[in-house]
Order: C-alpha cells, then sequence, then structure tokens
C-alpha cells in the first residue's frame, strides 16, 4: 500500500498531458466542459485522462460515460478556482482508511485548513453541478450524482472500476 502511495505522489508531480490528448479533450468535451477540465490542476488532468483510456480499452464507448471520466474530479476545485493541494490527498487517505469520524468532522467543517476536506467529500456531486451549470453533457451530470450517491449502475460500476484502476 505504501509502495502504492508513493508511486501515486511520483505520478502526480511528474503528471502531464501530451498535445495529442489536448485534441482528444478539444475534440471530445464541449468548450463549457474544457474550460471545467482546464481548472484542474495537471495531476489531476492525467488522473481524468487515465481513467478515459482505461475505459476506452475495455470496450466503452457511451459518450456520457466517457465525459464523466474526463470530468469525473472537476469538483476538487473550489468555488473561487483554488484546487485540493497535492499535500492533502495523503491526509484523506490516511484518515478514510484509520479515523473516517474524523475526515467527516473535518470535511463538516469546511473552514479555513479545512476547507479542502469539504471539497474532497463533496467533490463527486461538485463535479455533476459544475457539468449541469456549465451546459455540459447531462448523462454525464447524471452518471456523477448516481456516483456521489453510491447508486450501482453499469455506468457507475464501469467507472468505479476504471477510477479504482488508477
Amino acid at each position: 500500500m505504501v509502495r502504492r502511495r508513493l508511486q501515486q505522489l511520483f505520478a502526480a508531480l511528474t503528471a502531464s498531458v501530451a498535445p495529442d490528448e489536448r485534441a482528444l479533450l478539444r475534440a471530445t468535451l464541449s468548450p463549457g466542459e474544457l474550460a471545467l477540465f482546464e481548472r484542474m490542476p495537471v495531476f489531476d488532468q492525467r488522473h481524468s485522462l487515465d481513467v478515459y483510456h482505461t475505459l476506452v480499452r475495455a470496450g466503452h464507448r457511451d459518450t456520457g460515460l466517457l465525459k464523466a471520466a474526463l470530468l469525473h474530479d472537476c469538483g476538487k476545485v473550489d468555488d473561487d478556482g483554488r484546487p485540493i493541494p497535492l499535500l492533502y490527498y495523503g491526509l484523506f487517505v490516511v484518515l478514510k482508511r484509520l479515523a473516517p469520524g474524523a475526515y467527516r468532522r473535518a470535511a463538516r467543517s469546511g473552514r479555513g485548513v479545512l476547507r479542502p476536506f469539504a471539497v474532497h467529500a463533496d467533490h463527486d456531486l461538485r463535479s455533476a453541478r459544475l457539468i449541469e451549470q456549465a451546459g455540459g453533457c447531462a448523462q454525464a451530470a447524471e452518471i456523477l450524482r448516481d456516483y456521489a450517491a453510491q447508486r450501482a449502475t453499469p455506468l457507475t460500476a464501469a467507472l468505479s472500476w476504471a477510477d479504482n484502476q488508477n
């Protein structure tokens, strides 16, 4: 587990998006959706693209699902355009595993240094709302609302599977 988390940290620190992937994004996302994608830090962009590519390699072609994959973490950017600092991700993992009550309390408080906890805890639903506000794909927003509510559907199962692979 520690080794995997260190690999994830290294991947986040060295993340990039290739020019051909930028072209794919421009061809796949509407202007409003693309703006949401581009607000994310590069490490979240890379992760979202990896989730997308995992789904495509597995044979998924549903447009709403693929857009949901690309935008599932856009809610990790707060209303002021600030992404969750990378440092917090380690805290989220540790607290959710060892002290889930402390994670929930921090998320409920959501002020000051605890603000990233609130953003993180609500990011799936925030992502759905942001897609809707941007005039984006209604199906992608619906998938993310189902994902946030932990409603098991074939599309949320596919997204969860691909997200967990990356």
